[in-house]
């Protein structure tokens, strides 16, 4: 059995997930599972393909990038591959586990993708710095300080702090932390 496995990063990427399929359906899938996470995310739907397998199956993915966020995630990811008796195969690169140049070529794929996400976080980080100097770059806004007010109303009312968190969707954490700042003031 062919199984697709398919992911965006967004799910404004509608385009390139469509594309993905259409690619995975084109060269026989019997089964394709998506999913529109950001590869540092827990990624469900990789989890359930790889229990998908079975023994002979082959995954099948479009692009490298789609599959491992690191050289230790896909060699994580090719080790259950083996284990369940199965190959993966990456279209983009034609490459197949089945075969020993396969594996020598996505392991140094993979070591050439890593260093191209380690050079884009690092240009990310001094685009960071320099808008930070600048006085641009603000960071993110703290979502859980803004409802202080209602925490603190809620705590007030006898809700315990887990309750408060989660009536409020935010971290008991938070809610900690803002009864902190109330109370050392």
């Amino acid at each position: 059995m062919i199984i697709g496995y398919a992911r965006t990063s967004t799910i404004d990427q509608i385009a390139g997930l469509d594309a993905q399929i259409a690619e995975l359906e084109s060269c026989g899938t019997d089964r394709i599972f998506t999913e529109q996470v950001s590869s540092v995310a827990q990624r469900d739907q990789l989890t359930v393909a790889l229990d998908y397998l079975r023994d002979g199956d082959v995954l099948v993915v479009t692009k490298l990038d789609r599959l491992a966020r690191s050289v230790a995630d896909l060699v994580k990811i090719i080790e259950r591959v083996k284990l369940k008796g199965a190959s993966l195969k990456v279209l983009a690169m034609n490459l197949d586990t089945e075969t020993a140049t396969g594996k020598l070529m996505l392991s140094i794929l993979g070591s050439v993708a890593e260093f191209e996400r380690e050079i884009m976080l690092e240009r990310q980080r001094e685009g960071i710095a320099k808008a930070k100097v600048a006085g641009k770059y603000k960071g993110r806004a703290p979502t859980a300080r803004r409802k202080a007010d209602k925490v603190l109303q809620l705590i007030g009312t006898g809700l315990s702090q887990t309750d408060v968190a989660a009536e409020l969707g935010i971290s008991r954490s938070s809610v900690q932390r803002i009864v902190r700042s109330v109370v050392s003031q």
